[in-house]
């Protein structure tokens, strides 16, 4: 029997923004192997931004998940499936009703195995016909800083006694 990648030391990151963090988050949180979420803000120009600050549309930043996850239980691939079912990748900066460049989707890579997946998992899906003559629209860029949110956006619906989400 194969050890675990925690038994054996080993975890990766991935992270993704695809709207409001918290939806994103707890759609991650509920997947076997998946170890931790963080919520918080990446792909931006300010340091230590703050929720209000990139609410504005002027720092850059994406409401984005980090997630920690075993790669003995789940790939990389599974984590990309689950983020292209969660929100719709062809609305640029917004999903549903919340609008503006911090709600983009992207996937913020860690290595440029994660660089070569996302693409090819994107590109299968345009290909897929699933969203006919619309075009997916997900930024696919390496990860940066990861700014934490501020604690009460941690695990929101969790904290709220909410199951809910945000996305499709």
């Amino acid at each position: 029997m194969a050890a675990s990648g925690i038994a054996a030391g080993i975890t990766e990151r991935a992270t993704f923004a695809a709207g409001c963090f918290w939806g994103v988050e707890a759609s991650f949180r509920r997947v076997k192997g998946v170890l931790s979420t963080r919520v918080g803000y990446t792909g931006g120009t300010t340091d230590h931004p703050t929720y209000a600050e990139v609410c504005t549309g002027r720092t850059g930043h994406a409401e984005a998940v980090e997630i920690t996850y075993d790669p003995a239980v789940i790939s990389y691939r599974e984590l990309l499936d689950i983020f292209w079912s969660i929100h719709d990748p062809t609305e640029l900066n917004r999903q549903g009703p919340d609008i503006g460049t911090n709600y983009r989707s992207a996937i913020f890579t860690h290595s440029g195995e994660q660089k070569r997946l996302a693409e090819e998992s994107r590109d299968r899906l345009q290909a897929s016909g699933r969203f006919v003559s619309r075009r997916i629209v997900t930024e696919i860029v390496p990860a940066g800083i990861f700014w934490p949110a501020e604690e009460y956006h941690q695990q929101y619906f969790e904290k709220q006694g909410r199951s809910g989400g945000c996305h499709i």
